[in-house]
């Protein structure tokens, strides 16, 4: 395995690390890598990919569209 040296660390960033590795009953180093593998793992969406499954919840759940009236009502059936 590699290792590597991080330098220059803000104290600030340091004390959040430390603070998250003792909730998690980790080490920071072990506390660091979870937190690049999370970075590195998660995975970019394009839009026609969000859109698509945006629709195909909508079409699931059979809403009505949403439009200028049904959002001034719904504002406003809260409000005395």
């Amino acid at each position: 395995m590699a290792t590597i040296t991080i330098k220059s660390i803000p104290d600030e960033l340091y004390a959040r690390l430390k603070k998250s590795a003792a909730a998690h009953r980790r080490s920071i180093n072990s506390e660091v890598i979870v937190c690049l593998e999370r970075a590195f793992a998660s995975q970019r969406i394009d839009a026609t990919t969000l859109l698509n499954r945006a629709d195909a919840l909508r079409e699931r759940v059979a809403l009505p569209p949403l439009t200028e009236d049904s959002l001034k009502i719904a504002k406003d059936s809260g409000r005395p």
